[in-house]
């Protein structure tokens, strides 16, 4: 795995706007998570289940934003 993320300091900016920009950009790829993961061997059900958790996850979103958008549109 070779990422390469760059987080270029502006003029003037202080280094802990920096260090979170740096955060968000790590968090964004799922870099951390992955070290994570790959720090011990999953089984083939410990991938189902993160797998599952994670369409679980994404399907609430789904339906959270949907909902928004009839609301609006009322």
């Amino acid at each position: 795995m070779s990422v390469n993320i760059t987080v270029h300091v502006r003029k003037g900016e202080p280094i802990d706007r920096a260090l979170k920009r740096l955060k968000a950009k790590v968090d964004k790829e799922g870099i951390i998570d992955d070290v994570r993961r790959k720090r011990s061997f999953e089984t083939a059900a410990q991938v189902q289940k993160r797998k599952a958790k994670k369409l679980t996850k994404a399907w609430k979103f789904m339906k959270a934003e949907a909902r928004a958008n009839r609301e609006r549109s009322n």
